[in-house]
């Protein structure tokens, strides 16, 4: 399906128009909001890994341990809201605060601010910027080894996609990554958020190993960390991947309005996941218009970009076909002609 029509109005307007449109009430912040949703996911975390301490069964450890990751991506989901400045006016607060509540992905919040703000915001469907999620076109997965075209499958499949963040983001860009062109003291802050994952998971691993061995450790330290993968995987998947979104790698076709708007999703989901769990996250498209709108005026502002640009946005409701569908579709793609393939071209 070429779809390169469908957006081309978009390339006359600038993100500077949309945001104009956007209800002022988006904006505003309230404190008493972001402290309670703080405060209960840090109870929720808490919560589940006592569960992982205290349970005695193997069973009961892993629900627990299973939960805590569940609980440790709505964690993330604040920090990832404080890295763009949407909850707290002061920088610091921000950075403690998100550095705290990322420990539990083991990810170091200066690398993420310096990744996700810059490059995938930046240019959001990009692809030699924004690499996230970049779909291979039929000669790159051809080229690929045979070890490598399993692994661009296990990513491009549901049950596999959480292996695209590690593999991705957490061990190049988390672990591996150190910028050498930034200031000795912004070098020196990544270095201390490095170090901070580190001791967290020396800490957490010493607790566990010291109440029931290594399979206490499992629970509570690495199940988390794979019960997030995949849930942070599948979220950025489907809020920049579909049938009829495109990707581009030619500048000329691309612009800021077109990645926010027409590259974005907004997904309707049960209240219940959608605002105890992923806050609000997959209302996508109002994120990207504007990072200082926080995850609890995202509908406010969807509801003022849909009465201006509803000819270009993807919104749908979330089910286990629909999903399956777009997984199905997505797997290889046309840059030039902007047409998504299954595998069974490359056969």
């Amino acid at each position: 399906m070429n779809i390169t029509s469908d957006y081309a109005d978009l390339t006359q307007k600038d993100i500077t128009e949309l945001r104009q449109k956007i209800n002022p009430k988006a904006y505003r912040k309230s404190m008493p909001t972001v402290l309670f949703w703080c405060v209960l996911d840090m109870a929720f975390y808490l919560f589940f890994m006592y569960g992982v301490f205290a349970i005695n069964n193997y069973i009961g450890k892993l629900i627990s341990g299973f939960l805590a990751g569940i609980a440790a991506s709505g964690m993330f989901v604040l920090a990832h809201d404080a890295a763009h400045g949407s909850l707290f006016k002061n920088k610091w607060v921000s950075e403690i605060m998100g550095t705290i509540y990322m420990l539990p992905a083991l990810n170091s919040y200066r690398l993420w601010c310096f990744g996700h703000n810059r490059i995938h915001h930046g240019f959001t469907s990009f692809s030699p910027i924004d690499w996230i999620w970049r779909p291979l076109t039929i000669d790159e997965y051809k080229s690929l080894s045979g070890f490598k075209k399993f692994l661009y499958r296990a990513e491009r499949s549901f049950w596999g996609c959480g292996i695209h963040y590690i593999l991705k983001v957490w061990w190049p860009k988390m672990v591996m990554f150190m910028p050498d062109d930034l200031q000795a003291s912004k070098v020196r802050a990544i270095k201390i958020g490095k170090l901070a994952v580190v001791l967290f998971a020396l800490l957490v691993g010493t607790i566990y190993y010291s109440q029931d061995g290594l399979f206490s450790v499992f629970a509570a330290l690495i199940l988390p960390f794979i019960v997030f993968n995949y849930v942070i995987s599948l979220i950025v998947y489907i809020h920049h991947t579909h049938p009829q979104i495109p990707f581009f790698d030619e500048r000329a076709e691309w612009n800021h309005t077109i990645g926010a708007v027409f590259c974005t999703t907004v997904i309707h989901t049960n209240w219940l996941v959608d605002k105890f769990i992923i806050h609000h996250i997959l209302i996508h498209t109002p994120h990207h218009a504007d990072i200082r709108i926080p995850f609890y005026r995202l509908k406010t502002a969807f509801a003022s970009i849909k009465e201006h640009y509803s000819a270009y946005i993807h919104e749908y409701k979330l089910n286990f076909s629909t999903l399956l569908d777009i997984f199905k579709k997505c797997k290889l793609y046309d840059y030039k002609n902007h047409i998504w393939y299954n595998f069974s071209v490359a056969q």
